[in-house]
């Protein structure tokens, strides 16, 4: 496996040298990469001001900077240089950027998703260390197809999350222990926990991430960026490591709601070989885009459910109530009718008396069997069984459960296998009986009798809450949701540690979101909404992280340039 290190070296080998038409700005023109648009990006690359070997250059020596510390890269493509000067030369060819929006754009791909390079997919896990997949995921071939450089795996909490009972959130044994950038030991959040601090601080235009329960959700939330969860079935998760079929989605983690819409453009689709993309009810996507306009709130009906709001399940969603209430009148401002104090009475568990439908049980106990019967049947049918070479042989969760607990590279018995002990314990897969019961019962509290139940009662078109509240209901019913940078945590915050581990979930300058959770494949309406809200708050810039790389593009560019004859490369710097 290639180190990080070796891209010091690797970066003076392939520089390549001056374009000749590079037409700086007065102020220079370079975008402070901690907060650069792809609009900012595409402006730069497209007038010359610099290449996407500059670019790459550029986040690689801020990946380095801070990587160390933060963890959030496990491996940086090594081709990822030689693919930006190809793009540089497809543009001085006459690609047309406009048509390629992500043409020449470098992105990270959480550690799950698939690459048929010299990358590994591990999950975070030694155990697929070295292994080879047949061709690149299906996300990875259209985001190749885009134009844009993958730039390299974004550490995740291993094997997203599904391995311990308590998870150490963003810990991976491949990876590390990743950190958030906005206070000291922060939390990152997980299990897209790399993707979301390498977006919040700019080790790449933007990352992709996936979601089960909460997996971008809480790590946008936690990140200070936005944090894009598709409708199960809009994006194909052929030879993205799974966890549940049910629950899993890939989608975004950016720093702005417009790059989010350009990233899921390039994303969606059906796909033959994930039949959950059969679902998507249109030939062709809607225009993500476009549907991000300064009108997106205007006459929307959104509702706010106070009991969900109520619920104990996460610090991080109270350490500044005032800032959802401003969010509210923001919102109303804008043209939005608030449908305020929304029943939804499925905060966590189901009540005693549940009319007959059979034994009271927990929610969430409910998702986790359901779960776990999907990582059972889905890790080896769709993944493990499809490696052209798999070095460890291991080829269903319980060699995998072996293997950890045999591996001292995987960190037990501190790192626990407590979920994959009791999945292999309850023994059942997802075309059990027991596996339906609970799928029809969670589909029915949490949809009919609760969130879906309320969209069409109130005729909303969106539930609005605080983002932790929004997680249980759409991952369970696998429906989509933003989250939008709301705010920090006040300077005296108390600082609150983690379940496990030595990571501080809540301290002062912790960034929090707000989310719009909407009916099946409403993404194009979420879009809207969120730019909207996005542009009246801008909160995003207001948010300094604590640790942030110093590397710019401006630096980059003078350091290729210096001994160049040429007047071009000087003029950015007079």
């Amino acid at each position: 496996m290639r180190t990080l290190l070796a891209w010091a070296t690797a970066l003076q080998v392939l520089s390549l040298p001056c374009l000749s038409h590079s037409r700086p700005t007065a102020d220079g023109g370079f975008p402070p990469l901690l907060d650069a648009t792809l609009a900012d990006l595409r402006l730069g690359l497209d007038s010359e001001l610099f290449t996407s070997v500059d670019l790459v250059s550029a986040y690689i020596e801020r990946i380095l900077e801070v990587n160390t510390v933060l963890k959030a890269v496990t491996e940086i493509n090594p081709d990822a240089l030689l693919i930006a000067s190809e793009r540089d030369a497809e543009r001085r060819a006459g690609i047309d950027p406009a048509k390629q929006p992500l043409h020449g754009i470098p992105i990270l791909l959480k550690n799950n998703i698939a690459t048929k390079d010299e990358m590994n997919n591990t999950a975070g896990s030694y155990a697929l260390l070295g292994a080879k997949v047949p061709e690149d995921s299906t996300i990875a071939a259209k985001l190749r197809k885009a134009g844009a450089i993958i730039l390299g795996k974004a550490n995740m909490s291993q094997w997203a999350a599904s391995r311990e009972l308590v998870n150490h959130e963003g810990w991976s044994a491949h990876g590390g222990q990743a950190v958030g950038a906005y206070f000291p030991l922060q939390n990152p959040r997980g299990s897209s926990s790399g993707s979301a601090v390498s977006a919040s601080i700019g080790l790449a235009w933007a990352a992709v991430g996936t979601d089960t329960g909460g997996s971008i959700l809480l790590p946008g939330h936690a990140n200070n960026v936005v944090g894009f969860r598709p409708t199960v079935g809009l994006t194909s998760r052929y030879l993205v490591i799974p966890f549940s079929e049910r629950q899993d989605t890939v989608g975004t983690l950016t720093r702005t709601v417009k790059d989010a819409a350009y990233l899921m453009q390039a994303m969606v689709g059906p796909d033959k070989r994930d039949n959950y993309t059969d679902a998507i009810p249109f030939d062709e996507p809607p225009d993500y885009v476009a549907a991000c306009t300064d009108s997106g709130l205007r006459g929307k009906r959104l509702g706010v459910s106070r009991n969900a709001m109520a619920a104990d399940i996460d610090p991080t969603a109270k350490t500044d109530p005032e800032a959802f209430e401003k969010a509210l009148d923001v919102l109303r401002a804008a043209g939005a009718e608030i449908i305020d104090d929304v029943d939804l009475p499925c905060a966590l568990t189901l009540p005693d008396d549940n009319q007959g439908q059979g034994p009271s049980f927990s929610v969430v106990a409910a998702v986790f069997s359901i779960v776990g019967a999907d990582f059972l049947s889905d890790l080896p049918t769709k993944y493990l069984n499809l490696l052209k070479e798999n070095p460890n042989n291991i080829s269903s969760v319980r060699e995998l459960r072996e293997f950890t607990r045999d591996s001292p590279l995987e960190g037990f018995p501190r790192f626990d296998t407590g979920s994959w002990d009791n999945y292999l314990k309850v023994g059942i897969n997802n075309t059990a009986p027991s596996y339906w019961s609970n799928v029809t019962a969670i589909t029915e509290f949490l949809g009919p009798m609760c969130l879906t139940g309320a969209l069409e009662k109130h005729n909303l078109d969106a539930m609005v809450l605080p983002t932790p509240h929004s997680v249980l209901m759409a991952s369970g019913l696998g429906l989509p949701v933003v989250s939008v940078p709301l705010g920090r945590s006040p300077d005296d915050t108390p600082i609150i540690k983690s379940d496990q581990g030595s990571l501080i979930l809540s301290a002062p300058n912790g960034p929090f979101g707000i989310a719009f959770s909407g009916p099946a494949f409403s993404e194009e309406k979420l879009f809207a909404m969120a730019y909207d809200f996005e542009q009246r708050m801008n909160v995003r810039p207001t948010i300094k992280p604590f640790i942030s790389p110093k590397t710019e593009l401006a630096q980059v560019v003078r350091k290729r340039c210096v001994g160049d004859s040429r007047d071009s490369c000087g003029k950015a710097f007079k």
